[in-house]
C-alpha cells in the first residue's frame, strides 16, 4: 500500500496547506489516497486539475481520490459528478484532522463535505516542519479576502479575511528554524490585510518586526504577494533598516492603466505603483519587484494595454506572473464587454516578452554584486533579491538548505551562473 499522494495547484498558500494535509493524512494512517488540491484563479488551472484527476484514476485505479481546494469549494457538484472522484471536501474541512481520520475507514466518510466559508471568522496556525523537498519554508499568517475585485472568484473559495495570532506565527517560525530552514516566507490570500481582525490590529510590518526580534536565529524572512495599496509604515522602515528582510517584493499589480484598475475595482492607481517602487528603491536600492499582471481584461483597449506594457520598465518590474484574462462565472467582470481571446493571448505574450527582457536587464546588474544564495535542489537556488542562480561547477556546490556567499560569472538561460565567493 502506497503513501498518500498530493497533487497541488495554485498559490504558495495551497503549497503550505498541502503540507498540513500530508501531515494529517499520515497521522490518520491513510494509504492509497490521492489528494488533488485545486485552484480556481483561472479556467486553465481548473482544466489541469480535472486532467490530473483523470490521470490519477488511470494510474492508480484502486486509490481513493479526494478533491479539495478553492475550485472544489466553489463548485463541489462539478467534481462530485466526475466518476473518478470518491470525495470532495471544502477549504475548511481539508485542514481538520477529523476529516482525514474519517477517510481511514472506507465507509465512514461522506462523499461531499463542503461547508460555508463565509461563516468562518478565525484561522488556526498549523505547525509543519517544512515543505516537502524544499529549502524555503512557508508560514501561513492570513487567509481569506474582504475585497471584491471584479475579476476574482477567490473570496468565494476562501471566505473573509482572518489572521493568525502573532504568537502562533512565532512558534511556527521557530520550529521551522529548529528543523534547519534558513528562509521563511510569510504567505496569505491578502497578506497586507493582516491583523485587522486581531486585538490591537497589528499590521504586516509590525508582525514582521516582532517575528525578527523574537526569532533572532532566523537568517532570512521573505514576503509573498502584497497589495500596493496597503504597505504600512513599519514595513517601509523594515525595508530600509532590516537586512534579514529580503529585498524582494511581489506586487499584486494586475494592470498598469488607471481606468482598467478602476474597472477591476483595485484600490491603487498606476501612479501608486510607480510611487511605491520609487520609495522602496530609495530606501533599499537593490530591491527587486515581481508583479501579477492580467492581459486582455474586459474593455481593455490597445492604449490601455500599452500603459501596462510600459509600466514593466517604468516601475522596474522584474519577475512577472502574466495571465490572459479568464472569465470567472459569478464575477462582475464576466458580464463586461469581452476582449477577443486571441487578443488577450497575444497581449499576454507581449507582456511575457517584456518580462523576459526586464529579467535580463536585472540579471546583468546583479553580475556586479556579491550575493548570498539559499542553496536548493540541483545545485541551484535564489539570492536575496530572488535572482535565480546555479553553480557552474556542480561538484563545488554546498549542500541544499545552506546559505553560501556567491558571485556570478555570466548569465545563461535566464539564470546567474557562478561560484562560491572568495
Amino acid at each position: 500500500m502506497s503513501k498518500p499522494e498530493i497533487i497541488t495547484f495554485g498559490c504558495r498558500l495551497n503549497s503550505f496547506e498541502s503540507e498540513v494535509i500530508r501531515g494529517q493524512a499520515a497521522e490518520a494512517g491513510l494509504r492509497d489516497v490521492v489528494v488533488v488540491h485545486t485552484c480556481a484563479v483561472t479556467a486553465e488551472a481548473e482544466r489541469q486539475a480535472r486532467q490530473a484527476i483523470r490521470r490519477a484514476r488511470r494510474e492508480r485505479p484502486d486509490a481513493r481520490i479526494v478533491v479539495t481546494g478553492c475550485s472544489a469549494q466553489i463548485s463541489p457538484d462539478r467534481y462530485a459528478a466526475m466518476g473518478e472522484v470518491d470525495h470532495v471536501i471544502g477549504n475548511q474541512e481539508k485542514l481538520e484532522p477529523g476529516t482525514w481520520q474519517a477517510f481511514a475507514g472506507r465507509n465512514e466518510a461522506a462523499r461531499v463535505v463542503v461547508g460555508d466559508v463565509e461563516a468562518i471568522r478565525e484561522t488556526a496556525g498549523h505547525l509543519v516542519d517544512g515543505l516537502d523537498g524544499r529549502s524555503r519554508a512557508f508560514v501561513q499568517v492570513q487567509n481569506g479576502c474582504d475585497h471584491r475585485c471584479t475579476f476574482c472568484i477567490i473570496p468565494y473559495g476562501r471566505g473573509p479575511s482572518r489572521s493568525v495570532p502573532v504568537g502562533e506565527v512565532v512558534a511556527q517560525t521557530r520550529r521551522l528554524v529548529e528543523h534547519g530552514h534558513k528562509e521563511v516566507v510569510l504567505t496569505g490570500v491578502d497578506l497586507t490585510s493582516y491583523g485587522r481582525d486581531l486585538p490591537g490590529q497589528p499590521t504586516l510590518g509590525q508582525l514582521a518586526r516582532r517575528l525578527l526580534k523574537l526569532v533572532p536565529e532566523l537568517p532570512r524572512l521573505r514576503l509573498s504577494s502584497i497589495d500596493p495599496a496597503e504597505v504600512d509604515p513599519d514595513l517601509f522602515e523594515l525595508i530600509a533598516s532590516e537586512s534579514r528582510l529580503m529585498p524582494h517584493l511581489h506586487l499584486s499589480v494586475q494592470a498598469g492603466d488607471t481606468l482598467t484598475l478602476k474597472r477591476m475595482k483595485r484600490r491603487h492607481t498606476r501612479e501608486d505603483v510607480l510611487s511605491l517602487t520609487r520609495i522602496c528603491k530609495g530606501l533599499r536600492p537593490e530591491i527587486a519587484f515581481g508583479a501579477d499582471l492580467i492581459a486582455g481584461f474586459p474593455t481593455e483597449s490597445e492604449a490601455m494595454f500599452e500603459n501596462t506594457l510600459r509600466l514593466v520598465e517604468e516601475a522596474d518590474l522584474t519577475y512577472l506572473h502574466v495571465f490572459p484574462y479568464s472569465a470567472r462565472e459569478g464575477t462582475p467582470a464576466a458580464r463586461m464587454p469581452m476582449v477577443p481571446r486571441s487578443v488577450g493571448k497575444e497581449r499576454a505574450a507581449r507582456l511575457r516578452q517584456a518580462g523576459s527582457q526586464a529579467l535580463s536587464r536585472f540579471l546583468d546588474r546583479e553580475m556586479s554584486r556579491r550575493a548570498t544564495l539559499l542553496v536548493e535542489q540541483s545545485q541551484a537556488g535564489h539570492t536575496e533579491t530572488f535572482a535565480p542562480f546555479r553553480f557552474g561547477d556542480p561538484a563545488k556546490a554546498p549542500a541544499p538548505g545552506s546559505l553560501a556567499p556567491v558571485v556570478a560569472d555570466r548569465v545563461e538561460d535566464g539564470m546567474l551562473v557562478g561560484r562560491l565567493a572568495a
